[in-house]
């Protein structure tokens, strides 16, 4: 690990891509205290600035893990601008949340995609998908499988699965890196398309 400090932050994402998981924790160590501290300073809010936190370093994992990495001696500025990206994503998902009542669903009843004939093929398709996610869950590892549940079919933050896992936040953020890149793995394998 003592060699890796001494790395630029490209030469460690060249690391990581080549399979250096420690060159990712020395990526991590020295711009999370920047990143965070910029996402709460616009957030405000601890549990939603540890959410997009952990989404901006799992988007950055993936993005480098399939090779789309393009910061040019640019990291920061690229970690940075995915944490804004996030920002922007939960202000818009809040807006709408806080816009959806009950006066707008009878108003546009004919128009809702759950009820028009066009999308039945849709709506199979996206049964299968679910299903096939499923199943994928099912076949990780207990830790990673344990993760992604509390994750995505509990909705809890990473710092509450560290706190329910007794592990520390970066391990349950390794553990769902892991857990989607086996999910991927498998459905490559499989010939399984997660997309609709």
């Amino acid at each position: 690990m003592n060699n890796l400090s001494a790395c630029t932050d490209d030469e460690l994402v060249c690391r990581y891509a080549d399979g250096n998981n420690e060159a990712f924790d020395v990526l991590l160590k020295r711009h999370e205290s920047k990143i965070y501290s910029y996402i709460y300073y616009i957030i405000k809010d601890r549990d939603k600035a540890d959410d997009i936190f952990q989404e901006t370093f799992v988007k950055a994992i993936m993005t480098i893990r399939q090779g789309r990495y393009t910061g040019n001696g640019k990291f920061f500025s690229w970690i940075s601008r995915i944490a804004h990206n996030l920002i922007i994503d939960s202000y818009r998902q809040e807006k709408i949340e806080n816009n959806i009542s009950n006066e707008d669903e009878t108003l546009d009843i004919f128009n809702r995609k759950e009820l028009s004939e066009g999308n039945i093929e849709d709506h199979i398709i996206q049964s299968q998908i679910n299903s096939d996610i499923r199943r994928l869950v099912e076949a990780l590892p207990d830790n990673q499988r344990e993760v992604v549940k509390l994750r995505y079919y509990k909705n809890l933050s990473f710092k509450e699965i560290a706190d329910v896992t007794n592990v520390s936040i970066n391990t349950a953020l390794g553990r769902m890196r892991y857990a989607i890149l086996n999910i991927r793995r498998m459905a490559e394998q499989y010939n399984i398309v997660l997309t609709l």
